[in-house]
C-alpha cells in the first residue's frame, strides 16, 4: 500500500468512526492524533506516521471537506511552533507528556521570547535562569506574549551564562504558566483586545527535566521555534482565494460603484493585483510547508511571513478605502479574548494587521535575514561580536 493510500484509508476510518458533526472536538482531535494524522511527518506514536510532510495535505483536504475541526485554530502557537520544537528537541518522555494535549487543545501554549529590551534582537535578552540543584530559578520580564493569559505551558528562553557571547549563553525551557512566581498581565491593544501580555518571573522554579536541548544550546533550539513561527504566521496551505483576500472581494462587490468604467475599473485592477499577490504568497506557503522536515523549514518561511505581513496591510487598507465612511464604525471592544487574531470584522482586522509586520520578527528583520542568509549580501555592522553578554552596552 502506498503512502497516499494508507493516509486516505486512515482518514476515512477517522471520519467514519468519529463523525465531525456529532463528535466532541477534543475527542475527534485525540483520535486524529492517535491515528498518526496530526502531523504525518512526526514519528510514529507521536501524532505522526514518519511520512513526507506533503502527505499532510491529503489529510487536511479530506478533513476540511468533511467540516472537521483543526488543531491550529484551537492552539495556534502550540501547534505551529511548540510541537515542531518539542518533536525536534524533546525527549520521548517530553513528547509523550506534551504533544497529545497540545494537539487536542487541552493545553494552550505561548512563546516567551521578546523582552522590553530585546525584541528584534532576541539573543540580547536578559531574563536569567540560575541553576539550583535539579531546578532553575528564573527572574525577568517577557512582553508581547500572545495567549499568555490562556496558556498552560510557555516556551521560555533565558540567559544561563552571562559570561558567554549573547547567542551562546542561552537555554530553552518549558515553563508552567500557572506555577509560583509567574505573573501574567494583559496588555490592551488598539483593537480593544488583550491577546498580548507581559509576563513577570520572580524566583520561579523550573525543573531541569523541562529543559529542551543542552544547557547553553537555547539559541539553536529557539531557531526551530522561530523558523516554524514564520511559516505559521505566514499563512499555510489555505484554499485559493480564502482569508483576507476573500474579504477584499466581498467588500468590493458590496461597495464598488455601479458604473462599469471610470473609478471602478481602477479599483478592480487594484483588487486583481492584490489577489495575484495573495495567490503567489499562498503557493510559497505550500512550498514552505512541504519543505518543513524535522521542524526546520527553509527560507520560504521567512519569505512567506514578510510577504504576508505587508500584503495583509495593503489588503485591509484597500477594504477600508472602499468602505468610505462606514469604515469609521467600530464594534464593542472585547478585552477578555483574542478575537482579533481570527476576527472577520474588517475594521478590527485592519487595526490587527499592523501587528503582522512586528510579530515573529519585524519586516525589517525579515529583510535583513533574507538579504544576508539567502542572498549573501554583506551583514549589518555588529559591535557585540566576540564579546561576553555582560560586556555589551544596553539601554
Amino acid at each position: 500500500m502506498s503512502d497516499v493510500e494508507l493516509v486516505e484509508q486512515l482518514t476515512y476510518e477517522l471520519l467514519s468512526q468519529f463523525p465531525p458533526g456529532s463528535t466532541p472536538v477534543t475527542t475527534f482531535l485525540a483520535a486524529q492524533y492517535d491515528k498518526g494524522l496530526g502531523w504525518v511527518h512526526f514519528d510514529d506514536g507521536f501524532g505522526g506516521l514518519g511520512m513526507p510532510p506533503k502527505m499532510q495535505q491529503v489529510v487536511d483536504t479530506k478533513l476540511r471537506a468533511a467540516g472537521a475541526p483543526f488543531s491550529q485554530h484551537r492552539n495556534p502557537i502550540g501547534h505551529g511552533m511548540g510541537a515542531p520544537t518539542i518533536h525536534s528537541w524533546g525527549s520521548d518522555t517530553q513528547k509523550h507528556r506534551y504533544l497529545r494535549p497540545l494537539f487536542t487543545g487541552e493545553d494552550i501554549w505561548c512563546q516567551l521570547f521578546s523582552e522590553p529590551g530585546a525584541g528584534s534582537d532576541v539573543a540580547g535578552l536578559s531574563t536569567k535562569a540560575e541553576r539550583d540543584g535539579e531546578e532553575w530559578i528564573v527572574n525577568g520580564q517577557k512582553v508581547w506574549t500572545t495567549l499568555g493569559h490562556l496558556a498552560k505551558w510557555g516556551m521560555l528562553v533565558a540567559r544561563t551564562d552571562p559570561h558567554q557571547e549573547k547567542h551562546k549563553g542561552l537555554s530553552y525551557f518549558v515553563v508552567d504558566m500557572h506555577g509560583p512566581g509567574v505573573e501574567v498581565r494583559p496588555l490592551r491593544q488598539m483593537t480593544g483586545d488583550s491577546e498580548f501580555n507581559e509576563v513577570y518571573f520572580t524566583d520561579a522554579r523550573v525543573p531541569d527535566a523541562e529543559r529542551l536541548g543542552e544547557v547553553g544550546d537555547g539559541w539553536r533550539v529557539s531557531l526551530t521555534t522561530l523558523m516554524n513561527e514564520r511559516v505559521s504566521i505566514g499563512g499555510g496551505a489555505a484554499t485559493r482565494g480564502s482569508g483576507p483576500i476573500s474579504e477584499a472581494v466581498r467588500v468590493f462587490k458590496q461597495y464598488a460603484p455601479a458604473d462599469a468604467g471610470g473609478p471602478v475599473a481602477t479599483l478592480r485592477d487594484d483588487l486583481m493585483k492584490l489577489w495575484s499577490q495573495a495567490e503567489c504568497n499562498r503557493l510559497t506557503n505550500i512550498r514552505a510547508g512541504a519543505n518543513r522536515k524535522a521542524g526546520n523549514p527553509g527560507p520560504e518561511g521567512s519569505t512567506g511571513k514578510l510577504s504576508m505581513a505587508e500584503l495583509n496591510k495593503k489588503i485591509y487598507e484597500f477594504c477600508i478605502a472602499m468602505m468610505g465612511a462606514d469604515a469609521m464604525l467600530y464594534g464593542d471592544y472585547d478585552t477578555s479574548s483574542h478575537a482579533g487574531m481570527f476576527s472577520a470584522d474588517v475594521q478590527r482586522s485592519f487595526l490587527r494587521s499592523r501587528a503582522n509586520s512586528i510579530e515573529g520578527g519585524t519586516s525589517e528583520v525579515m529583510r535583513n535575514i533574507l538579504g544576508e542568509r539567502v542572498l549573501g549580501l554583506p551583514g549589518d555592522v555588529r559591535v557585540d561580536k566576540g564579546k561576553a553578554w555582560l560586556e555589551v552596552p544596553r539601554n
